[in-house]
């Protein structure tokens, strides 16, 4: 087995083909989850010539150390160690190539069954296939009543929805009240105990069920916990799969840094991302069309619980991405430049949807029913409503091996994601190969890990349909332009509050001048002399300018949006997640 084939992040996202045994063949690393060029334990004397020279290129780039263990630095058999089964084969993960079927989903969605929404499941899985979506995840607010009967209430009416609706995946979630922290939505696979071990997760470990006299401490201590326990469910058999991605990071500067780290390495086969963008977007639609507010509901300020580094701007949204995406160079770049495989998507949260005409089921008594009554008909415009139904704006495009529920998150593990507001682009193909190499079979996607040694030249090559058919506003959108962002691999961070990447800039700006049809891009990125990784952003360039970081990091980037003034539709983004380029 050739030496890749050990050490990709595939290892890590995949659960691959199912099977549970010990592998015999030859792995890179020497007594555990560490490649031995990276097992500082062996001394140089007693390590092969390739790995003695391998070692020493990591060294000199500072890469070497605890924090290389639990990244895409090292062998990635943290699942393995985690007693999670693997795949040997090209359909899982970041290293897999080519004929993936894209899905498009929302992994954010509330009902009748939150103490702030209205609709069915039903309501939110039909607008959301009738929008294109895919997939969906269910994934009412934890909460006091939600704990005690909502997990098992809201149940049937999903499996209903599975039986009546089977061209959508409908999943079983909730959105978790995080320790010390924002929300998360938390969502299993399909299975006899979902409801088994969402509701003992909701009762043990979401913030509002914790005693009140817990220290900070105590409560970041109980977010580890609770990843943790997500991933013994899924070892002990319980669920296939179950995963973590953290909403609206910065909507309150609440999520420090260190946190965010905390909750990935905790289990990386669980932990696996944050929001992008937020949902919420309809939220910005100046009055008296709209609500007049923030998109995302980004209209916060600095408070006691807030980490006290994160600048003003971050409390806002950018071309209606979470500060911490937006800006190049910033904390989603700084993870990245750690290793870290950390990834974005985007998604509705929907509760109360613009333009809707209906209201809560009179007579609702949500504290004693765990729901509200199914809504009436009312024939007022909900003209400040902050919601879009799923699918109606923002899309996560998963790439996944087939149509399937375990395809679904295993894509969503390993990265295999691109994501945009308001159908930006129809689709989108995104490579790093050797230079030159261009079999239809080859090139590393979204999510992946390519090694290559040290003075190959690589490149990335980007295959884009534009599109080609009216958004839900009734516009056709227009790519503007593509932009390549690259940030060098500079090992753990000392400081695990660290939230900056000065290593990471925009180095290349493709002006897309056709309209109809597939725009082909390619960027050279030269010969390998540093570990790096790239991601890609575009834009219909209607709103632009210079990143936080400054013009010569980031010269047009997403723009700041203005509480009351912020219409989603007045610019659209999409973005894709990293590739990792770096030597055997």
């Amino acid at each position: 087995m050739p030496e890749y084939a050990c050490i990709h992040l595939w290892e890590i996202t995949d659960m691959g083909h199912g099977h549970d045994h010990h592998h015999d063949h030859a792995h890179e690393s020497a007594g555990g989850d560490v490649p031995a060029a990276l097992d500082m334990s062996i001394p140089d004397s007693e390590l092969s010539p390739s790995d003695v020279s391998r070692r020493g290129f990591l060294r000199g780039a500072g890469l070497l150390g605890a924090g290389a263990a639990a990244s895409v630095l090292a062998t990635p058999t943290a699942a393995q160690a985690a007693g999670l089964p693997h795949s040997h084969g090209p359909a899982g993960g970041g290293t897999a190539k080519g004929g993936f079927t894209w899905l498009a989903g929302d992994h954010h969605i509330h009902t009748q069954y939150s103490s702030d929404a209205q609709y069915r499941v039903i309501d939110q899985a039909r607008h959301g296939r009738a929008f294109g979506l895919d997939w969906v995840v269910i994934t009412d607010h934890g909460s006091v009543a939600h704990a005690k009967i909502g997990v098992e209430k809201v149940n049937p009416d999903i499996r209903a929805t599975r039986e009546e609706l089977r061209d959508l995946l409908t999943f079983q979630g909730l959105e978790w009240n995080i320790p010390a922290a924002e929300h998360a939505t938390v969502f299993v696979a399909p299975s006899k105990h979902e409801v088994e071990v969402l509701k003992q997760f909701e009762t043990n470990y979401d913030g509002n069920l914790l005693p009140a006299t817990n220290t900070p401490e105590q409560n970041e201590a109980a977010a580890i916990a609770g990843i943790k326990f997500l991933g013994s469910q899924v070892r002990a058999r319980k669920v296939e799969a179950a995963l973590f991605l953290a909403n609206h990071p910065a909507r309150r500067g609440i999520d420090s840094p260190h946190e965010i780290r905390n909750w990935r390495d905790a289990d990386p086969s669980v932990a696996v991302g944050f929001e992008g963008a937020p949902g919420h977007q309809a939220a910005g639609i100046p009055a008296p069309n709209g609500r007049g507010g923030a998109r995302g509901y980004y209209d916060n300020n600095p408070s006691a619980a807030s980490f006290p580094g994160y600048p003003p701007e971050s409390y806002r949204t950018w071309g209606g991405f979470d500060w911490m995406t937006s800006t190049v160079g910033g904390l989603w770049d700084s993870l990245l430049s750690e290793g870290k495989a950390w990834w974005i998507t985007v998604n509705s949260d929907s509760h109360v949807n613009y333009l809707d005409q209906s209201d809560r089921g009179p007579g609702s008594d949500f504290e004693a029913n765990g729901k509200y009554n199914d809504p009436v008909y009312t024939g007022k415009t909900l003209t400040t409503a902050g919601d879009f139904w799923p699918g109606f704006y923002g899309r996560t495009n998963v790439g996944a091996s087939s149509w399937g529920y375990k395809q679904v998150m295993d894509g969503l593990r390993a990265g295999r994601v691109w994501v945009d507001h308001g159908r930006l682009i129809k689709g989108l193909d995104a490579r790093v190969r050797v230079a030159g190499d261009r079999r239809g079979a080859t090139g590393t996607p979204l999510g992946g890990v390519l090694h290559v040694k040290r003075g190959t030249s690589t490149e990335i090559t980007l295959d884009i349909d534009l599109q080609d058919v009216p958004n839900w506003a009734q516009f056709v959108p227009v790519l503007k332009r593509v932009d390549v962002i690259v940030g060098t691999v500079t090992g753990p961070v000392a400081d695990k509050d660290a939230f900056t990447a000065p290593n990471t800039k925009v180095v290349k700006s493709f002006e897309v001048s056709q309209k109809t049809g597939k725009v082909s891009l390619t960027y050279s990125f030269g010969r390998l002399d540093k570990p790096f990784y790239v991601r890609v952003r575009g834009t219909d360039a209607n709103r632009t300018q210079a990143g936080l970081m400054g013009a010569a990091v980031d010269p047009v980037g997403p723009k700041l949006d203005v509480l009351g003034d912020a219409d989603p539709w007045g610019d659209l983004w999409f973005y894709t997640n990293p590739i990792w380029v770096l030597p055997k």
